[in-house]
Order: structure tokens, then C-alpha cells, then sequence
């Protein structure tokens, strides 16, 4: 069995894996970072959303092995210590939830979505969010959570 390295929330770790495993499942399975959810095993909801190499990408959808060397950031590790980061600060002020499943990887994509984009629209929000699901919202608040948080990151 293979072993991967990499920097998961700012930390060097290593794991001995299965060629077939997912990155998602390491994470959560080996590393305990249970923040990032697996919600439809079809890449089509979104909540497995992390970032690698400051990328968002469904963690669901990448091996283990192909994140070697790579960074990884999870919803973990967006804070800093108590201090939440801004898009996650965001959707608390807005009510950008209701259940929390999907939380983790719309603010995970939200976060790689408004990034040097100043004057995001609603529209481009709403677009940009597409391959992330919510089963519980209408999108507003979340919506208003996004545009709020790009705001306060200086996006």
C-alpha cells in the first residue's frame, strides 16, 4: 500500500492508504477531519468540497494518492484558532444554513469562488454555486452570506 505526504490545514501528515481511496475518505476516516461531509458518493452535491493547492475541488472525485505533496485546506482549517474566517463568519451573521450538512462546501467553494473577484454579483454567486447543493434553503441566505463574506475578505 502507498504512502502519501502532504500538508493538511497547515500541518505535514503521512498515511499509508489503499491505491483506491478517496481523498475525502482519508480525511475523514484516517485524519478525523470529519467537517468535510460525503453526501450523494456521485460528485454532485458539493459538500465534500476542499482546497487543494488553493484549489476547490470535490474531494470525492480525487485519490488520495493524487493529493501527495499537495496542500489541503478543510473546513478545519479555515479558522484561526477561536477567530472564524470571514466567509464562515459570513454565513453565521446570514443565516447561511439551516441543517449544516452542505455548510462545510458551499463555504470551502465560496471562499476559492470570490477570491480576487471585487464586485461579485448576485448572479455570479448563484452561477458559481451550482455544483453545490442545499436541500433545505431557498439559496438567498446563502447567497447574501457569499456577497457579505466576499465583502469582508476584501474580495
Amino acid at each position: 500500500m502507498p504512502t502519501v505526504n502532504m500538508t493538511v490545514n497547515g500541518k505535514a501528515v503521512s498515511a499509508t492508504v489503499e491505491a483506491r481511496t478517496l481523498l475525502v475518505t482519508l480525511l475523514r476516516e484516517q485524519l478525523g477531519l470529519t467537517g468535510t461531509h460525503v453526501g450523494c458518493d456521485t460528485s454532485q452535491c458539493g459538500a465534500c468540497v476542499v482546497h487543494v493547492d488553493g484549489k476547490s475541488i470535490k474531494s470525492c472525485t480525487m485519490l488520495a494518492i493524487q493529493a501527495n505533496g499537495r496542500q489541503v485546506t478543510t473546513i478545519e482549517g479555515l479558522a484561526t484558532g477561536d477567530k472564524l474566517h470571514p466567509m464562515q463568519e459570513a454565513f453565521r451573521e446570514h443565516h447561511g444554513l439551516q441543517c449544516g450538512f452542505c455548510t462545510p462546501g458551499m463555504v470551502m467553494s465560496a471562499v476559492c469562488l470570490v477570491k480576487g473577484r471585487p464586485g461579485i454579483t448576485e448572479h455570479e454567486v448563484r452561477e458559481g454555486l451550482e455544483g453545490n447543493l442545499c436541500r433545505c434553503t431557498g439559496y438567498h441566505n446563502i447567497v447574501q452570506a457569499v456577497l457579505a463574506g466576499a465583502k469582508a475578505m476584501g474580495a
